[in-house]
């Protein structure tokens, strides 16, 4: 037999000690993602005194893997539309926080003398505040459900965005010795685009593919076909000079707008689990003992820059985005770590070559302290608080609190404002589906056309095909909003507005025009007269053709329907959050959800026996049961395992009743292996105590947790018994019981009382 690969052996050691760790670390309720670290270190090369790691290169790989898959899964909690409804609030706290930090970490790389590549990642490193290590902090301190923790986890989403653009330009930046403000830009421009084509063209075909074969895909066919588009994204993300992990987070926010998300996040959950162990413990890897001691200095300088740069900078970053003072410090001394985009980032760094073999250790060290300090920066945030208040004038401490109350969440727009903000995208996203289709048409079908046919006739085809492709587009982007409401307005309101209305069509024509003529250009020889009287002819047939409208409509209604399915969807099965959520007066008091635990003490007890109002002073709101909503239940209303309950009350009361909820628990049973279930043959005893007595007499079920399966008649044949059914000297009957209930039966069928 021909021995085991290297991979297998590596494999089974990481998985193995990976598991024995992350158990250590679960009793001792720290994050798992520190076992993973800490595994990977006693696996490491760098441990001489345990077995290690034969082959990093194939662990690397297979790191790389969980990369792709940790962002895929971090798309499909991701919605761009969330994003938008947030308002500009979190994006406010997100830019100033992040631009804020990066300055710091490159101002203490600099003052440590490192290289000027070692300084601009390691400030993109203590920029990115972990998602992961943040939500656990919540969950095991029964935060989640405060108001401020909402507010964290909307930055932490924005953060991990822009950590995937960061990541892009940190690649750009990378590969030139000195990129300018132009190529920057351009890198941000390529950025755009890419998200822009493929979310209009996800959100337009994968939902509909979905949608034509539900019939047919079960969980597992599912499970491939999502892994199968996030592998095909991160492809040809590589192949436009993108990282995989790029593409597999785009493919994992276009996937988070179908109905399927939820049930692809619960089948992914464990790919992403096990790819995702793997990469932490190549984390853990890298670190090295003696670039520890070496640079211990530096390591606590960073811790330092975290915790008090994060509880300074972050607390003035939501400060400003219109938090109150006390919620402003909650968000911001609980940001006060770095975790797997920063490992990420440092990832990057080092396959790139750019920076030293110093910096992924250090780093990690600095994560590992800053994650252990984690849920005692969250706690030390009310007394900083209260401390603070007693320090400042309370004129200030009035102030501040008006200015977070009266902070808009969104500028009203006015009709032209709206209009041309609607125009502008319209044009934006129609050019660069258009300039996608002319792309592939040029470089996919141009050739093979003029391998079949002469080359004037290849490019006639060629140019009309494409022409005909991007037409809905072109006609779309000069009709669209031409009747809507601002439109409308705008030209009833004054004569003054109808040139600058009519302006508005024209150069969105003259926009269309031009990818006419850009096609002329590339396949003919006409004269710039000739394709400019072609263009123009072409886009006023496409105005002209009720056919093509009405083939623009239906395709913009298809991407409205795919974009809007997830929410339809809550919307038909009651699961989607009620609007008066939003506009509690008190700011203390709101609604949060809560998950009734399969193995709850409360499950199958009514609300009156509960006495959830009594005891914590909230008040449920709604019961989500599958489909099945019950709003403003009644003290008869029962709850049951799987329920999800809506809950309004404060911060704290919310905290008590979710600790509660996770306390009142079955516990679990040390002899489970001993409940096994048999199947035993009873022969009736004259001298047992169940002679002559009826099935319903002897207390087969109630006195001895037993229960008769059937009575043998013949050799083959089992017959049921009535409650009524009389027991004599030789029936034989077939039990099924716990063996020592099973024992008590036997023993009782042998002597009388």
């Amino acid at each position: 037999m021909s021995e085991l690969p290297h991979l297998i052996k590596d494999l089974a050691l990481i998985l193995v000690v990976a598991g024995i760790v992350t158990i250590i670390f679960k009793r001792l309720k720290q994050p798992l993602v520190l076992g993973y670290v800490v595994a990977g270190f006693l696996v490491s090369p760098n441990m001489p005194y345990t077995m290690s790691v034969v082959d990093i290169a194939d662990i690397h790989t297979w790191a790389d893997i969980g990369v792709m898959f940790l962002l895929f899964s971090l798309g499909l909690d991701f919605s761009f539309k969330k994003i938008l409804k947030m308002g500009s609030s979190p994006i406010i706290a997100t830019c100033a926080i992040v631009f804020c930090m990066m300055a710091l970490g490159m101002i203490v790389g600099h003052s440590f003398g490192w290289g000027r590549m070692d300084c601009i990642f390691l400030g993109g490193m203590l920029a990115m505040s972990s998602t992961t290590i943040i939500y656990k902090a919540f969950d095991d301190l029964g935060l989640r459900q405060q108001r401020f923790a909402s507010m964290v986890m909307s930055v932490l989403i924005l953060e991990d965005m822009l950590a995937i653009v960061m990541m892009v330009m940190l690649s750009a930046l990378a590969s030139g010795a000195n990129l300018d403000g132009g190529q920057m830009v351009g890198s941000v421009v390529r950025i755009g685009f890419f998200l822009v084509l493929w979310f209009v063209v996800g959100i337009f075909a994968i939902p509909w593919l979905l949608r034509s074969s539900r019939t047919l895909i079960n969980n597992e066919t599912l499970l491939i076909i999502a892994l199968g588009l996030c592998c095909a994204m991160a492809v040809i993300s590589t192949k436009v000079g993108f990282s995989s992990a790029f593409g597999a987070f785009v493919m994992g926010s276009i996937l988070a707008e179908t109905v399927e998300a939820e049930k692809i996040i619960k089948l992914v959950e464990p790919v992403k689990n096990l790819f995702g162990a793997v990469f932490f413990v190549s984390v853990g890897m890298l670190v090295d003992p003696k670039i520890l001691v070496d640079y211990s200095v530096p390591i606590m300088v960073l811790v330092l820059t975290i915790l008090v740069g994060q509880a300074v900078f972050g607390s003035f970053g939501f400060l400003i985005s219109g938090q109150s003072l006390k919620s402003a410090m909650q968000c911001g001394f609980s940001m006060a770590q770095i975790g797997e985009f920063s490992f990420i980032i440092a990832s990057l760094g080092l396959s790139l070559g750019v920076i030293g073999n110093f910096l992924y250790p250090v780093v990690v060290a600095v994560s590992v302290i800053t994650t252990f300090l984690t849920p005692y920066m969250i706690r030390l945030s009310t007394p900083a608080y209260n401390r603070l208040e007693k320090r400042l004038p309370k004129n200030i401490i009035h102030m501040l609190n008006e200015l977070a109350i009266s902070h808009p969440s969104a500028a009203p727009h006015g009709n032209w404002r709206s209009l041309v903000v609607q125009l502008t995208k319209i044009v934006v996203i129609y050019s660069i589906l258009s300039i996608a289709v002319i792309a592939l048409m040029f470089t996919v079908a141009l050739v093979p056309l003029r391998q079949m046919l002469p080359h004037w006739w290849a490019n006639a085809v060629c140019g009309l095909a494409t022409v005909l492709f991007i037409s809905p587009f072109l006609r779309a982007m000069v009709m669209k909003k031409n009747h809507s409401e601002e439109f409308k307005q705008l030209w009833n309101e004054s004569r003054m507005n109808h040139a600058a209305l009519i302006a508005t069509i024209v150069v969105r024509f003259i926009i269309a025009m031009m990818f006419v003529f850009y096609i002329c250009n590339y396949l003919t020889r006409f004269t710039n007269a000739v394709m400019i009287v072609i263009a123009v002819v072409v886009v006023m047939l496409m105005v002209l053709s009720r056919r093509l409208k009405r083939r623009s409509i239906r395709m913009e209604r298809m991407f409205l329907l795919n974009l809007r399915s997830r929410d339809i969807k809550a919307q038909v099965y009651g699961h989607k959050r009620p609007l008066y959520a939003g506009h509690l007066l008190d700011r203390d008091i709101h609604i949060s959800d809560f998950d009734v635990p399969e193995d709850s003490l409360w499950a199958g007890k009514t609300l009156e026996e509960l006495q959830l109002r009594s005891k914590f002073g909230v008040n449920v709101s709604s019961i989500l049961r599958g489909r099945q909503r019950i709003n403003i239940p009644s003290g008869d209303d029962r709850i049951y395992p799987c329920d999800k309950i809506q809950v309004i009350g404060s911060d704290d009361q919310l905290t008590a009743l979710s600790k509660a909820l996770k306390n009142n628990l079955h516990p679990e049973d040390p002899n489970i292996e001993k409940r096994e279930m048999k199947l035993r043959q009873l022969v009736i005893s004259e001298d047992g105590q169940f002679f002559g007595k009826t099935l319903s007499e002897c207390g087969i079920r109630d006195i001895y947790d037993c229960m008769v399966v059937g009575m043998e008649e013949g050799e083959e044949n089992l017959s049921m018994l009535a409650p009524n059914q009389r027991f004599y000297k030789d029936d034989t009957i077939w039990v099924v019981g716990e063996k020592e209930n099973l024992e008590r039966l036997m023993e009782a069928n042998r002597t009388r009382k």
